[in-house]
């Protein structure tokens, strides 16, 4: 006890010198407040605040201060100096100093002090959470607890019958019921108010309703009293009532009575159960939780409504061996048509912010993946996201379990599926909010047709490496292809009732629905081309694309005659790209091979000329699609026409139309492209237009030089020195586009193939491919042989090449270029040796000659002769450092290499030319270094 006390009395001492200390704070600022004031009005200054504010203000300080003056006594007079406080005379600039600084004062006094109206609510304290609101909930657990206690005491001793407890239990329920209600009208507004999820009258009333449910169940499931039909109306009932009184206590106890309405068919279990009562009350449920959602603005309670209508026909269509789709489809369907138009309706459209959607307009000018992706991202967290995204979901999942079950229907699985999944797309398009419906019904569609189809089989078999057993196919092919192009143009006819509808308030969702518009439909229709259509020529699934296609760019058309670009840029764009692709599988599905790579390329090209009559920039993007796509055909089936269909004669076959015309229209796109005021899709078309021409020229190359075969054979020197001129030439050709029109693509470009080139003469030239180690025959040509092609052409060309490069690349890569040229012809001179005595096969295993090993000492020191000349005759430095590289290698030799294996007048004759080249050399340089030295000397004397 003296513990307590003493407890107590420190908690008191605490609060009273906290009080104090806020007290002294306040008092201290009134007086710097007063006498502020008594400054203005001492100079004639009117005060800042005004005589209301001073009243409001001293209202306030009476609370604390306990002052017994009315503040609207206190008048300018009260304020004024009295004698004995006059001050004396000050400057006129120092008084008027003073009197800003009180203003300062006053006006920060009363700026820390905001209206009463606006005023922050006090944060609520533990004693307060502990008394209001813990208790009662503790209380309302304790009066449920209390119940069912009673009432196992009165069975264990027996003291009442069943019947006799029922009744007292179902007596107790209704007075709870009462009390509750008893209580609400005579709760004061403002408890209500602070108190709402813990109002005393609410759980009273949530506790009669559990023992009502309670008391039904046993009168039901325990004792028999009451039949199955009986149990499961009076449930009903208690649940429903449950609803009604939720629109009085709170959206907790309307949570309480969905849970019943939902828990209720589980508790009332028959042998021959009515499947149409059960959903019929189901929807009723749901549609009354709807309601009283709607009249309240709840959001969480019609979330779990959704869900516990998805789950009853999730489990029933799981779980039964004869499946009655009808009455879950219907319930489904009604759930999605009350969000649509009972809650939450309309009731969210009209909270978009107009100003957020118009800044975000910009961005879409430039789009990249991150902004758009973060867009989306903003979209779909838009509220109520627990509401469209459960009804998605209460949607899809039941849909997916009708096509997969493997139970008997009464109705086409399809069809139900079909009608879920348009109506969902409708919930997208007809609200605001309903970003989740929109995706999910998109996504579902394209599973579920693609779980109707066998090529889901196909392709986990090919992932896994097993044989999978395909379903049998228990429906015909027309109704499928019904079924998945009919939800394509659904989607169609959403997308476009949205965007005229809506469209113009809400960009970002008309941006989704402009990508459904041109994704969905086709890939729907590819579905069903693939697993059920023609692959020959199918005019049914070319119809559908064509159709398509003409709609899309129509609707296109139809955005930009309205003339509102900030809200319809980017769906526009869009459009446009959706009808290319549904082109491109209008071709597919009338055409293969030849045809199809060709008229792929002449479609985007189209789309090009089309920027003379409209300057939407999706228009230049759809020739890199087309030119990506013909990429993709080659690189399926590089022969484009099948290896027995492909010609055997060089040049004149079917690789020239479908690798060249390609080309031709990507270099020609390009070109028209020159002026567009995109940067980035003129550097894109330049580069993938540089890369088709270099391919259509080596895929023409590699069948000519293969007898008419293309396969995966490793090419000869030959073959692969024609690759290295062909690379070397794109590089100066790129060199040549960048300084009459300067473009990254062409610079980058050019160094990138000059880079590739000299990566091939590296690992090819002197590698894998170099006769001394393959074995490969040179030819009997002396000089017209193997040697020429593989390294004295591609030696001169990169000699040529870093010669163009000289100041318009980094002096690096045209060193680079140029020893690489150096090193080519090098090898072009010691391999020239070699043949010459060893013959045409110049394999290493034949051994080296005497005569052999002398001769490239001789062929070296002359070429380091004749570099050393040229380099003095252009002033070339990087000639002349080669020059002393290969004298410095012919010194090595003739110490490491001629005195241990030259004999006789060979090992001689090897020393003397030797020296004698040496000092030639030396006098070359003195002779050079002599005159530049007089040069110096004569220039400085004129200086």
């Amino acid at each position: 006890m003296l513990v307590l006390l003493a407890v107590a009395y420190v908690a008191a001492f605490i609060y009273t010198l906290v009080s104090s200390f806020r007290s002294a704070s306040r008092i201290n600022v009134l007086e710097r407040e007063v006498k502020a004031l008594k400054r203005m009005l001492a100079t004639g200054q009117s005060p800042v605040a005004t005589q209301e504010s001073l009243q409001a203000e001293a209202e306030q300080q009476d609370a604390f201060l306990g002052a017994g003056v009315p503040a609207n006594d206190i008048t300018a007079s009260d304020l004024t100096l009295g004698p004995q406080e006059q001050q004396p005379s000050r400057p006129a600039d120092l008084v008027a100093q003073d009197v800003a600084q009180d203003q300062n004062v006053v006006t920060e006094t009363l700026s820390e002090q905001p209206p009463a109206a606006a005023t922050l609510p006090p944060r609520e304290s533990f004693e307060n959470r502990l008394g209001a609101r813990w208790a009662v909930w503790a209380g309302g657990i304790a009066l449920a607890l209390g119940g069912i206690f009673l009432v196992k005491y009165s069975i264990e001793s027996g003291l009442l019958s069943p019947a006799v407890r029922l009744a007292l239990a179902g007596i107790f329920g209704l007075l709870l019921w009462a009390a509750g209600e008893a209580i609400r009208r005579k709760a004061v507004p403002s408890v209500t108010a602070a108190y709402s999820n813990a109002m005393i009258p609410g759980v009273l009333t949530a506790a009669g309703s559990l023992t009502l449910f309670g008391v039904v169940f046993a009168a039901y499931g325990i004792y028999q009293y009451i039949g199955p039909t009986t149990a499961f109306i009076t449930l009903g009932l208690v649940a429903f009532a449950t609803l009604r009184l939720s629109l009085l206590h709170g959206q907790a106890l309307a949570g309480l009575g969905l849970f019943g309405s939902m828990l209720t068919p589980a508790l009332v279990s028959t042998e021959t159960p009515n499947i149409w009562a059960l959903f019929i009350f189901l929807t009723i449920s749901w549609a009354a939780t709807a309601f009283a959602c709607r009249s309240q603005n709840w959001k969480i309670v019609p979330a779990l409504a959704n869900a516990g209508l998805g789950l009853w026909a999730l489990g029933y269509i799981g779980t039964s061996a004869v499946v009655d789709l009808t009455p879950p489809t219907l319930a489904l369907l009604a759930m999605l048509a009350g969000t649509i138009f009972i809650w939450p309706g309309k009731a969210f459209d009209g909270q978009l912010q107009q100003q957020e959607s118009v800044a975000e307009t910009d961005p879409p000018q430039k789009p990249t993946p991150a902004r758009l992706s973060v867009r989306m991202l903003k979209l779909a967290a838009r509220h109520p996201i627990a509401i469209s995204l459960t009804a998605s979901l209460a949607a899809i999942l039941p849909a997916m379990a009708m096509v997969l079950t493997a139970a008997s229907t009464n109705i086409h699985p399809s069809f139900a599926m079909a009608s879920m999944i348009a109506a969902l797309a409708a919930l997208g398009a007809s609200r605001h909010f309903a970003v989740w419906p929109a995706v999910f019904s998109a996504l579902g569609a394209l599973a579920i047709v693609t779980l109707t189809t066998r090529s889901v089989f196909y392709f986990s078999g090919m992932i896994t490496g097993t044989n999978i057993a395909l379903p049998a196919v228990a429906h015909g092919n027309g109704t499928d292809i019904t079924i998945a192009l009919s939800l394509g143009a659904i989607f169609l006819l959403c997308s476009f009732a949205f965007l005229k509808r809506k469209g113009e308030q809400d960009p970002d969702f008309a941006l989704l629905w402009a990508g459904i518009a041109a994704i969905i439909p086709v890939w729907l229709g590819t579905i069903s081309f693939v697993e059920y259509g023609n692959l020959t020529r199918d005019w049914l699934h070319a119809a559908y694309g064509l159709a398509l296609g003409l709609i899309l760019i129509a609707g296109a058309e139809w955005l930009h005659r309205q003339e509102k670009d900030a809200a319809y840029r980017m769906p526009l764009n869009l459009l446009v790209t959706g009808s290319f692709i549904a082109f491109a599988f209008t071709l597919h599905t009338l055409t293969d091979g030849l045809a199809t790579t060709v008229l792929l390329s002449v479609l985007g090209f189209v789309y090009v000329l089309a920027t003379r009559w409209r300057t939407w920039d999706a228009l230049p993007w759809i020739m890199a699609i087309a030119s990506v796509g013909v990429l993709g055909c080659i690189a399926w089936e590089p022969t484009i026409v099948g290896p027995q269909n492909l010609g055997l004669t060089p040049v004149f076959n079917a690789l020239l139309p479908g690798y060249g015309i390609p080309a031709v229209l990507a270099i020609a796109a390009a070109y028209l492209l020159r002026n567009w005021p995109e940067n980035r899709i003129k550097n894109f078309l330049q580069a993938i237009a540089s890369l088709m021409g270099l391919l259509a020229i080596a895929i023409l190359v590699r069948h000519a030089m293969n007898g008419g075969i293309l396969n995966d054979a490793v090419p000869t020197l030959g073959e692969q020195s024609i690759y290295t001129l062909l690379t070397i030439g794109m590089s100066g050709v790129l060199m040549t586009l960048d300084l009459k029109s300067p473009s990254p693509i062409f610079r980058v470009g050019s160094m990138i193939a000059g880079a590739i080139a000299m990566v091939n003469v590296l690992t090819m030239h002197f590698g894998a491919l170099n006769p001394y180690f393959s074995g490969e025959n040179t030819g009997p040509w002396p000089f017209l042989n193997l040697l020429l092609i593989g390294y004295l052409l591609p030696g001169i060309a990169y000699g040529g090449l870093a010669y163009y490069a000289r100041g318009k690349r980094p002096f690096a890569y045209v060193v680079m270029l140029a020893l690489s040229g150096a090193a080519l012809l090098f090898a072009w001179a010691t391999l020239s040796v070699r043949r010459f005595w060893q013959g045409e096969n110049i394999a290493s295993w034949k051994g080296f000659l005497q005569s052999e090993t002398y001769t490239y000492s001789v062929v070296w020191l002359a070429i380091g002769v004749l570099l050393l000349a040229l380099g003095s005759k252009f002033d070339a430095k990087s000639l002349r450092l080669a020059s002393a590289g290969l004298v410095l290698l012919a010194v090595a030799k003739a110490f490491l290499i001629d005195m241990s294996n030259l004999e006789g007048v060979l090992r001689a004759l090897s020393f003397i030319g030797l020296g004698v080249v040496l000092i030639g050399i030396g006098l070359f340089y003195q002779k050079i270094l002599t005159g530049k030295s007089a040069a110096t000397v004569l220039a400085e004397s004129k200086t």
